[in-house]
Parts: structure tokens; C-alpha cells; sequence
């Protein structure tokens, strides 16, 4: 079938005629679908076989669709999609902790999510990413990642994950597995339970450590991702690596970024930039540059010591928006083409004002044809506002 683009298709079905309906025999071949594609025409015709066996003839025809390039070249292959504002921990670098949650009508059903990320994945996206909030805490969520499985099977979507706190992984861990995931982060920023609940305000150390250990145990691969936070956590690079070793999860540490209100000076304080962790890390480790790609902007080195991956993410000291594949889309269905700047585009009235997509593909293709070159992340004391006022929680960490 995959040969078959642009041209006329047809199929003939038989089968009992007590059997399943009629019009469930286009969704059957649909599943055949080519990567990449879509229908620009369907017709069927149903008759009558004798013997009470019900045949149709089904033409279709395929049509390759183009796919999404933004102004500077760079192709759009990786969706991050925040299915929920809420989550179950209050981080200090990430929310307030009163914070104000949208009403449910604002907020797209898991049917819409599932269309939205289908339509994406039509385009030529590649890879998924769910988060939140903590996309775990959405109820029926697993509904949504047997849903996305689907593309997987088709061979349409290289690979499906999630970022997540880990607190609910002891119960999703293998339902996960089930859905096709095999491998996510986890955010991580302490060893220390106390520092933990220091950090996180609501989280329970314990049960994060818990649902590690059973996703590990479940077959799941791990990547820690820890905020570098000076003066909380700068005493702890060096055990968490080594934690991570023995384990056999993969870090990465992030730099801390200028998104949301959470205190005039309070992320300025925090602010470290990676060399200075990495510098640290050398210390105690060897560190070899290795060319490691996961898809999204993180730099890998190989630890000599464990044989482990660490990987650093520079949003503020070395960007890395010249190979940006990535876009953000929120609960709400707005598509943030940068996550360091205001820019967006209303995916969410297209999504509902149509049964079909070309509302929909039109926008995103607006959207991505408004793409920047990069963010403009800055810290200084003589700019106490945040550089993007939304937090990062709303956007999708």
C-alpha cells in the first residue's frame, strides 16, 4: 500500500452478513493507511454475494501530505502536549502553590487530544511526548496512550513517552508498557527527603523512589532530569550521577528558566549555568563527548565511571534553537511554536468547528509558517519580571 500514494486504490471485502456492520469495513483498511497520508477520496459500494455473505467494494485514494517545515528549514518532527495543568506537586521553579486551574470546558477531552496528536503525526511528527502539569493525575489518561499506541503499530510514530513526576508509576508503570512506551523521564531534583518536600511543597519522596523501581521493574527505560538550582541542590550533582549509574538511568540536568511569577528574585538566586555543574561533575567523573541524539536538545557524554549517559540542557548559556524540531500544545489546544516566547496559535476552535481536519491542518500550518529562530532567554537583576509570564506547568515542561 505504502506504493500506492496519489493513486486510486480498491479492495474487495467479503464476509458473513451477521457479522459486524457494514461501515466498519473502511476503519478496517484504514489501519493500513501509509504513514504520512490521507484520504482525499472514499467510495464504497455494497452488494449483494449470494449465500449470505455481504461484500463492498472499496476505492480509495491516497494522497502524500507535505511535510512540516517551518521558515528557517528546520522540519517539525516532535509534539510535546500538555494533557493537564494539574499536578500533584507544587515545585518551586515550575508553580505557584495557589495556583488557579482552568475550568473543564477550556481544556480539550482526551477524544480531542487523541485527533489533535493524530493530525500531527499525519504531518510527519515522529515522536510524542505527554506531559502536564503531571499527565498522570488526568483521570482515564490511559485511555489516551492505548489511543496514541496505535501509531506505533502502523510504523506513522517512532516513539511515545511521557515526562512525569513519578508519582503515580507504581500504578501505570505496566499499563504503560502495554500501550507501546518504552521509555521516560522522570523529574528528579534531590536525593535528600527533606530537600525533596522542600522543593516539591506536596510530593512524598518514597512513593516517587516506589514508582522508579516498579517502572524499572516493568521494563521501562529512565532518564532522571534534574534543575540545577543554586544553593538547593548544587551539593548533590555528584551523588545523583552516581546514583543514576547504579541504577542504570540515564541524567540530564536542566538549566533553570525564566517562566512564570514565582518571586522577584527568587529565580535569579536560583540560577546556575551548566558549565559550572558540568566543571563540578569533572571532579569526581570523566566525561567523554559522544554523539547521542534522543530527539530533543540535550548534549550527552559518556561517564567513564559507570558507563552511563549524562546529558545537559542549556536554554540560557548555549541554546540550542538551530535545530529546534519541537512545538509545545497545551491543554487548551494552543500550539506554542517557541516555548521561550509569547507567540501562539488557537488550535482548539478549527478542532471543534469541524468534524473533519482542514481546518485544523490549515492552522497548523499558519502556525508553524510563524515558528521563530530562538527564544530570548535572559537573567539579570535588572529584570526581575519573567521572561515569558506563563508558567511552565501551562506550557508543558
Amino acid at each position: 500500500i505504502a506504493s500506492m500514494r496519489g493513486r486510486v486504490c480498491q479492495f474487495s471485502l467479503s464476509r458473513p452478513r451477521e457479522s459486524a456492520p457494514r461501515c466498519e469495513i473502511e476503519p478496517e483498511l484504514g489501519s493500513f493507511l501509509p504513514a504520512n497520508s490521507r484520504y482525499i477520496r472514499r467510495e464504497r459500494r455494497p452488494s449483494e454475494s449470494g449465500a449470505g455473505v455481504e461484500s463492498a467494494r472499496v476505492e480509495m485514494a491516497f494522497e502524500a501530505t507535505r511535510p512540516l517545515i517551518d521558515p528557517f528549514e528546520r522540519a517539525i518532527t516532535y509534539l510535546r502536549v500538555s494533557v493537564t495543568d494539574r499536578c500533584d506537586f507544587r515545585c518551586v521553579y515550575c508553580m505557584s502553590e495557589d495556583m488557579a486551574f482552568l475550568p473543564k470546558a477550556d481544556v480539550l477531552t482526551l477524544e480531542e487530544l487523541d485527533r489533535m496528536c493524530s493530525a500531527f503525526v499525519t504531518r510527519g511528527v515522529r515522536k510524542l511526548r505527554l506531559t502536564g502539569g503531571e499527565p498522570l493525575v488526568r483521570r482515564n489518561i490511559m485511555w489516551l496512550f492505548r489511543q496514541l499506541g496505535r501509531h506505533l503499530q502502523t510504523g506513522a510514530l517512532d516513539e511515545l513517552t511521557l515526562t512525569t513526576n513519578g508519582s503515580q508509576l507504581s500504578r501505570y508503570a505496566g499499563e504503560l508498557v502495554d500501550a507501546g512506551v518504552r521509555r521516560i523521564n522522570v523529574s528528579l531534583d534531590t536525593l535528600d527527603a527533606q530537600k525533596f518536600k522542600d522543593i516539591t511543597l506536596w510530593g512524598r519522596f518514597e512513593q516517587v523512589m516506589e514508582g522508579i523501581r516498579d517502572a524499572k521493574d516493568a521494563g521501562l527505560a529512565i532518564k532522571i532530569n534534574t534543575v540545577a538550582l543554586k544553593g538547593v541542590n548544587d551539593d548533590e550533582f555528584a551523588a545523583i550521577l552516581a546514583w543514576c549509574g547504579d541504577q542504570g538511568h540515564d541524567l540530564t540536568f536542566i538549566e533553570v528558566m525564566p517562566m512564570g511569577e514565582i518571586g522577584a528574585n527568587a529565580r535569579l538566586d536560583q540560577y546556575m549555568p551548566l558549565s559550572m555543574v558540568r566543571a563540578r561533575l569533572m571532579e569526581d567523573f570523566t566525561l567523554e563527548e559522544i554523539d547521542y541524539q534522543t530527539g530533543g536538545p540535550a548534549r550527552y557524554m559518556r561517564v567513564e565511571e559507570t558507563g552511563g549517559r549524562v546529558g545537559f540542557i542549556t536554554p540560557m548559556t548555549h541554546n540550542f534553537c538551530e535545530s529546534c524540531n519541537r512545538v509545545r500544545l497545551t491543554c487548551t489546544g494552543t500550539l506554542f511554536m517557541c516555548l521561550g516566547q509569547e507567540d501562539a496559535a488557537d488550535l482548539r476552535a478549527p478542532l471543534r468547528a469541524s468534524a473533519g481536519d482542514e481546518l485544523l491542518t490549515d492552522a497548523i500550518d499558519e502556525a508553524i509558517g510563524r515558528k521563530p529562530k530562538g527564544h530570548d532567554f535572559i537573567i539579570d537583576r535588572r529584570r526581575t519580571d519573567p521572561a515569558v509570564s506563563r508558567h511552565m506547568s501551562v506550557t508543558g515542561g
